[in-house]
């Protein structure tokens, strides 16, 4: 089985975790490694849920944290972008920025901090670069929620260094037009259902969007059509089309409301939810979250996309995004992570995790 050396610096840490391939749904090894690294640390518990480790510290202090990554990645490239090497100051190879940085980051903090100034849960789960069904942290609040309670929680997926405050919410639907068929020779016999969506494509060009301030951020709602359909031939006047819109909407509406909203907008046609997932306020407001805020230094935006955050304001948890790495290179072939940046993720976090000491 792999090994993890936790007394590594952290640079070495990410790198060896990386290493260790773990593409979705084969999470196990890398798995295995870091439960038997956390398991070796007298002031941790550790709970092993599926391909998840969850480690917290029992210190009866006055507020509980929670740092969370996900252990897994895309696929390889061909040919496979590991081991990583290291260039100019930067790690190259897959999982270096989303999120393997961030997860090296908490098993160093997670080795090291043997009495934080607030009792921390790390959260290592898995299957969050596919679908929703699979997310292993979706699961543990669904079947283990006690294990994800605390005052605040900080996602360490990358944000460039910054502080990204709650998500917004997304919700898509698509919006019917209804028409007749006909032949398109004789279409006076029938009625256009894609000229009819010029209503609803018309709607939204004199859609207002929203701008919400919730918890001090800023968050720009958006409504968009992203795509449609129609038709079933070359010479037939189609009697239907769908046009499909996303809502993506600021954390003081709930997914319930966000739908009511939309079905507002188009109003007199038929709005078929498809799926929606609710927002998460930043919960700058919370003592954890303003001592978080002010050890690091940093400004917070407002996250204006989703993200597990959400998961955890399900649960009444707020949350924030801050990790290591540059988001535009998730994914990508040449996936890279400045050093630095997972230095100074750590180093942040040890400030606010241990102030005092």
């Amino acid at each position: 089985m792999p090994e993890l050396d936790l007394n590594s610096d952290v640079v070495t840490l990410t790198a060896a975790v990386c290493d260790i391939e773990s593409v979705s749904h084969h999470e196990s090894d890398l798995a295995d490694a870091v439960e038997a690294a956390l398991r070796a640390l007298p002031h941790l518990e550790v709970v092993r849920d599926g391909n998840a480790v969850i480690a917290r510290t029992d210190l009866g202090r006055a507020e509980r944290v929670v740092l969370a990554g996900h252990l897994d990645t895309v696929p390889l490239t061909d040919p496979p972008n590991l081991p990583v090497r290291r260039e100019n100051g930067m790690l190259v190879g897959r999982g270096t920025t989303d999120m393997k940085g961030g997860v090296a980051v908490q098993l160093r903090l997670a080795a090291t901090l043997t009495e934080p100034t607030r009792d921390v849960t790390y959260v290592f789960y898995d299957a969050e670069e596919v679908e929703d069904v699979h997310n292993g942290l979706r699961r543990l609040g669904e079947t283990r929620p006690e294990l994800l309670g605390a005052d605040f929680a900080v996602l360490l997926e990358p944000t460039d260094g910054g502080i990204e405050g709650g998500c917004k919410g997304t919700l898509r639907v698509d919006v019917r037009a209804e028409g007749v068929a006909a032949h398109s020779a004789r279409p006076w016999n029938g009625r256009n259902a894609i000229h009819a969506a010029g209503d609803i494509l018309a709607r939204l060009s004199a859609y207002e969007t929203r701008t919400a301030r919730v918890d001090g951020l800023d968050y720009h709602e958006a409504l968009n059509a992203v795509g449609i359909s129609g038709g079933i031939a070359g010479n037939v006047i189609p009697d239907a089309c769908t046009v499909t819109v996303n809502y993506r909407f600021a954390p003081d509406r709930s997914g319930e409301e966000a739908l009511a909203h939309v079905r507002e907008v188009f109003e007199g046609y038929d709005v078929v939810l498809g799926d929606t997932a609710d927002g998460a306020r930043p919960g700058l407001d919370r003592p954890a979250a303003q001592a978080f805020v002010a050890a690091l230094g940093l400004p917070v935006t407002a996250k204006e996309g989703w993200t597990d955050v959400a998961r955890f304001s399900t649960l009444g948890v707020p949350a924030v995004n801050f990790g290591p790495g540059d988001p535009n290179l998730a994914h990508t072939d040449d996936e890279r992570c400045a050093e630095q940046q997972i230095i100074d993720a750590e180093a942040a976090l040890r400030r606010w995790l241990d102030g005092d000491h």
